[in-house]
């Protein structure tokens, strides 16, 4: 017997499906189970079921199943799939919509929501990618939907700032990594931010990075698609997501991805000469700066996370020689400007180390994937409080050059000349590289350039903060992500 038979139903009648009267189960346990001829078929609501329709005297069950088997479970591939059942009386078919839309409504899925779409980024493919994989999806979910094509820089941003959050249940970023920081920012930028920042936030690869969605999908070992991110934003799962907070003087940036100075971001950053190239413009810059190997003079200062305390040297507090109020939350900032001010902390009250230079790369990661190639930061968590530090020092180009080939899987934090350790707060203070003392660096923050040395790439560009002296502090779980389960 089998031990669904003992779990109680919802609701339970003869309905007649593919022309065959059979006996129909809603289980308790979320499951709609009924017997096509000598097979029993059974489906998961929860995973499988988008929602349904009614058609005169049908409903229709529309469902996302694996295509091998008619099952999700054992199959990456995914196919949209209608099953049609006819109650047997007026009174049967009410009460099977009755119920099917109860139980739906009790999973807290979403059901209005303003979409993101940046035609812009990567191969300029996200127009395609929602039209294809996405719009679907939420149509059969019955779920109301407005898209906003972002036309310019920050546009995502602007909106984001001004958006009637209470209209909707989440916010979609169909793109790369870049419009869920503009969406962040604009939030926090907000005079309501402590309300706007809760509002669930969902992405769809659609760009070059696609790291948090990468890193979302593969926590539960699912590949990096759009189908598949936007099956978690159906199904109304949540989780939160820590924010950090870049500070210099009164400016501030809100990081969710990572930070990288030194010769992960000139990689990043530089390689823009070589964008004709695609995606094997990394690859090829990679091994460009790797024999012309840049080092970086500097010094961070952080507050190491339980059990990384080993690192570093001892420091009483940094902020009484850096140029920074060792106080955060006493900078004073337009209100209207500028609402969200990062972490309550007092960083006087913490214990500090610091590292001199000189440095290879500092790399900072909010979650393990910088990118859907690269897996930047293998233990960093999605809401611990902490950011994971790979910092590179000293060492000779082959055992480099072997430590950036394992980024694929995480394997260069095992390098010998690497530290890999998680902080709680950071105080950076680059300098100029080594071998050429009237050149500074680059710091890449998300992608995108948030301060630029002289004698760098573009550096006549403005960019948001100064090659200087800047804070890094997190905030546990500020934010909210539509996550798979």
């Amino acid at each position: 017997m089998d031990q669904s038979d003992h779990i109680p139903s919802i609701i339970s009648e003869r309905v007649i499906v593919d022309g065959i009267e059979t006996p129909v189960a809603l289980l308790a346990d979320g499951r709609l189970r009924w017997t096509n001829g000598a097979r029993r078929r059974c489906l998961l609501v929860e995973k499988e079921v988008l929602g349904f329709v009614t058609d005169g005297v049908n409903i229709k069950i529309k469902t996302i199943l694996g295509a091998e088997d008619g099952c999700c479970r054992g199959s990456n591939k995914l196919v949209r799939k209608d099953f049609v059942f006819q109650p047997l009386s007026q009174e049967s078919h009410m009460l099977w919509s009755q119920k099917l839309r109860e139980y739906l409504d009790s999973l807290g899925r979403p059901k209005r929501l303003f979409i993101f779409l940046n035609p812009f980024g990567g191969n300029k493919t996200a127009p395609i990618v929602f039209r294809e994989n996405v719009k679907p999806l939420l149509e059969d979910a019955e779920i109301q939907f407005t898209v906003q094509e972002t036309k310019y820089q920050l546009h995502a941003k602007e909106v984001a700032h001004a958006l009637d959050t209470s209209k909707y249940d989440g916010i979609i970023c169909v793109s790369g990594d870049g419009i869920l920081v503009e969406v962040i920012n604009g939030l926090l930028e907000r005079d309501d931010w402590e309300t706007a920042i809760k509002i669930p936030i969902g992405v769809v690869p659609g760009g070059t990075g696609n790291g948090v969605a990468k890193s979302l999908l593969d926590s539960i070992g699912d590949p990096c698609t759009a189908v598949n991110a936007a099956l978690t934003i159906v199904r109304g799962h949540k989780r939160s997501l820590d924010v950090a907070t870049i500070t210099q003087g009164e400016t501030r940036f809100f990081s969710v991805l990572m930070l990288a100075w030194g010769l992960v971001a000139d990689i990043d950053i530089e390689s823009e000469n070589y964008r004709w190239m695609g995606s094997a413009r990394f690859d090829f810059y990679a091994l460009n700066r790797i024999f012309h190997m840049r080092q970086y003079s500097g010094r961070i200062s952080f507050v190491p996370a339980p059990g990384f305390e080993t690192y570093g040297v001892p420091i009483s507090n940094p902020a009484k020689s850096i140029r920074i109020d060792s106080n955060n939350t006493s900078i004073e900032v337009e209100p209207q400007r500028l609402r969200y001010r990062g972490p309550d902390i007092n960083l006087e009250n913490l214990s500090w180390r610091f590292i001199n230079g000189p440095f290879i790369s500092l790399w900072m990661n909010n979650v393990p994937w910088s990118s859907e190639n690269v897996m930047a930061a293998p233990k960093a968590q999605f809401s611990d409080g902490y950011v994971d530090l790979v910092i590179t020092k000293n060492c000779p180009r082959l055992h480099l050059l072997s430590a950036m080939s394992d980024m694929s899987n995480g394997g260069h934090v095992r390098s010998p000349y690497v530290m890999y350790l998680k902080v709680k707060a950071l105080f950076l203070e680059p300098g100029p590289r080594l071998e050429e003392q009237e050149k500074g660096g680059i710091i890449d923050v998300d992608g995108e350039v948030l301060a630029r040395g002289k004698g760098t790439y573009e550096c006549d560009k403005k960019s948001l903060m100064t090659y200087d002296q800047l804070l890094v502090t997190v905030e546990q779980g500020l934010a909210t992500l539509f996550a798979p389960v």
